[in-house]
């Protein structure tokens, strides 16, 4: 069976999981907007309320990015980690209390959360008095899932380690690079060398689709297959540099091109961003890993 075939069962099974997530949180009422919404918070003066506030959440649909990918180009399932470093609230007494949170966005949500939105949202809580970590936790697990139309994972206090990823970093291969907007064709691999193995580059970059400011970060390809040269690899990456997505698109765009043009048999994509207003994102997609570790970059 090839990599193509296998990855067409993912599709019915992420199909199937949309279905059942919109048909659950379908009675429930969030603002949904699309990137060039004059409202969106994103690039906007924001209030910064401090009392618990749900419906200052907003959100996108992920069919936006998907479109260009075709139903046959949906392989994958995944999760997006985001990491909330400054969460605080009040405890007993009026006794400010503090911690760092993970959230775990399932792919197969029919909606991912506007970053500034969650931003605010998060900041509500600040001069809010809740009975302990466990109410905090359950208050913000149950909007974000209403929010993205499926449960999302919730976790205070995670092991917040630096790490680094495993593998190759390919970031000092001598290569040229002139491509100013994504060229899949720059990916090549060996047909007649079939390994395992893992390469990571420090390089990504992209840019907002609604503010055009940069998003840096790091990128992990896992994958069984023809041998992916690096030098090309790293080109492809790099001819990112100018292109205006969120996290979460780039890396599911990653993954359909390295599908395409390289046929690994088994492929995981995991980006690392750095943070933004407290906040970073990191985008796993795969088609035969459940979920990554939470690991810390350097520059995280």
């Amino acid at each position: 069976m090839t990599g193509y075939e296998q990855g067409r069962g993912f599709l019915h099974k992420i199909s199937a999981k949309l279905a059942l997530n919109a048909a659950k949180y379908a009675g429930l009422i969030f603002r949904t907007q699309n990137v060039t919404d004059p409202k969106l918070p994103l690039g906007q003066e924001s209030d910064y309320p401090n009392q618990y506030a749900p419906d200052l959440l907003f959100r996108i649909p992920r069919s936006e990015s998907r479109e260009a990918f075709g139903d046959g180009d949906l392989r994958f399932h995944g999760c997006d980690i985001w990491n909330a470093w400054e969460l605080t609230w009040l405890g007993n007494g009026g006794r400010p209390s503090i911690a760092t949170a993970e959230f775990r966005f399932p792919a197969a949500s029919p909606f991912l959360i506007e970053s500034k939105s969650l931003k605010l949202y998060l900041g509500s809580f600040a001069m809010s008095s809740f009975d302990g970590q466990t109410e905090v936790r359950n208050a913000i697990a149950k909007d974000l899932s209403a929010c993205a139309g499926a449960d999302v994972g919730v976790a205070l206090d995670f092991d917040g380690a630096a790490a680094d990823f495993d593998g190759q970093c390919i970031d000092k291969l001598a290569i040229d690079c002139s491509a100013t907007e994504i060229d899949a064709s720059l990916l090549e691999a060996n047909v007649d060398d079939i390994v395992t193995e893992s390469l990571h580059t420090h390089l990504l970059r992209s840019l907002c689709p609604v503010t055009n400011q940069p998003d840096s970060g790091s990128l992990q390809i896992t994958y069984t297959g023809p041998r992916i040269k690096p030098e090309s690899l790293l080109r492809y990456v790099v001819s990112f540099r100018e292109h205006n997505d969120f996290h979460e698109a780039c890396v599911e765009q990653v993954f359909v091109d390295l599908k395409e043009h390289c046929s690994p048999s088994k492929l995981s994509v995991y980006a690392r961003y750095q943070r933004r207003g407290g906040i970073d994102i990191n985008p796993f997609r795969s088609d035969f890993e459940d979920s990554p570790r939470n690991l810390r970059l350097w520059r995280q």
